[in-house]
């Protein structure tokens, strides 16, 4: 049974040799979080396989007829290139290999602990890659709503814990005071002359006006998407437009939250 589609890595194995392949398909069988889309025989078929599926990973021989591995490899475009574990019966390519960045260097016959290691490597490095585009994407909207430039945002993020900013929240309820960690907000509206704080499924009353609590967070999080919304960019996951011309966010918490007409400029890059 396969793991969340987030988790599983597409997979091609390319190599001239049959059997090779089989072999590599039955043994990746065993591993819950590879998906093996596709086989090639050679470098050409897998070029064309690549462009189609754009698997995470891909198994790959060094030694083929035509076109060898090493030399398919720069035929692929940077910013889509797999990560690569190479499989091979020598042992003589391995500083071309790690020139390339490969994840792996396998030597047939394939051993399983081996084999087992180079797929949770290639997972970690997946993870990094999903979190480094993730950042991106905050980088991206922060620069859509705040006005400023990617460097100026950059620096604010790189100040961000000598901005002057509160790591918590003091949210005072009769006589006593919850402190909530300002990174676990989900975003906030107002209620009249309260403010409606969401953390995790969780809803904090406090009161304070919207213009006094925007000032206490720091802008390269937090940003009004509304007169009365406050939302943590780091949790949206969707910007949607409408036929009535408006915009919807939905946070990874499942909140969909309207976004003014004012703000619909700051947004035109996502579509």
């Amino acid at each position: 049974m396969k793991t969340d589609d987030q988790q599983v890595l597409k997979t091609i194995i390319v190599d001239d040799e049959d059997l090779a392949r089989k072999g590599l398909a039955m043994r990746l069988e065993e591993f819950n979080n590879v998906e093996l889309v596709q086989e090639a025989c050679n470098a050409d078929e897998a070029l064309n396989l690549i462009t189609i599926h754009e698997p995470d990973l891909v198994f790959l021989d060094i030694q083929m007829p035509g076109m060898t591995g090493l030399e398919m490899l720069s035929e692929i475009q940077a910013d889509v290139l797999p990560m690569i574990v190479f499989v091979t019966a020598y042992d003589t390519f391995a500083v071309e290999a790690f020139k390339v960045h490969a994840v792996d260097y396998l030597l047939k016959p394939i051993e399983n602990d081996r084999l087992a290691e180079a797929i949770t490597r290639a997972s970690h490095q997946r993870q990094g890659r999903v979190v480094s585009q993730e950042k991106e994407k905050l980088l991206d909207l922060a620069v859509s709503l705040t006005g400023k430039s990617h460097d100026a945002i950059s620096e604010l993020i790189g100040n961000s814990e000598t901005a002057g900013y509160s790591e918590r929240l003091a949210i005072k309820d009769g006589s006593s005071t919850t402190f909530v960690p300002i990174r676990d907000i989900d975003w906030i509206d107002a209620a009249g002359d309260y403010m409606c704080v969401h953390v995790k499924n969780e809803t904090h009353i406090m009161r304070t006006t919207m213009r006094e609590l925007e000032a206490t967070l720091n802008p390269v999080i937090f940003q009004r998407v509304h007169r009365s919304t406050i939302v943590n960019l780091e949790r949206i996951t969707k910007v949607s437009s409408h036929i009535n011309g408006e915009y919807y966010l939905t946070l990874n918490c499942g909140s969909k939250l309207k976004m003014s007409r004012s703000y619909k400029e700051k947004v035109k890059h996502f579509f």
